[in-house]
């Protein structure tokens, strides 16, 4: 099943994210299909191509719960 998740980067104590899409049975920073954005917590600034979230979901992709709350929060997804 492909997914939209988040895959981690940046140094211990300050983690920086992209939101990928990615086959659910690669492992979480291994590899993905196409990056749509990222999310820093540290900032709480995010971007996420709206466009590109509502044609993965169409396409049956499923985004985890912390992907599924960004996509509320910047208004991606309903």
């Amino acid at each position: 099943m492909v997914k939209i998740r988040l895959k981690r980067l940046g140094s211990n104590k300050s983690p920086f994210y992209r939101v990928v899409v990615a086959d659910g049975r690669y492992p979480r920073n291994g590899r993905f299909i196409e990056e749509i954005g990222y999310f820093n917590p540290l900032s709480e600034e995010v971007k996420i191509d709206a466009e590109a979230a509502k044609k993965w979901i169409a396409n049956g992709a499923q985004p985890t719960d912390t992907v599924k709350a960004l996509l509320k929060k910047t208004g991606a997804v309903d």
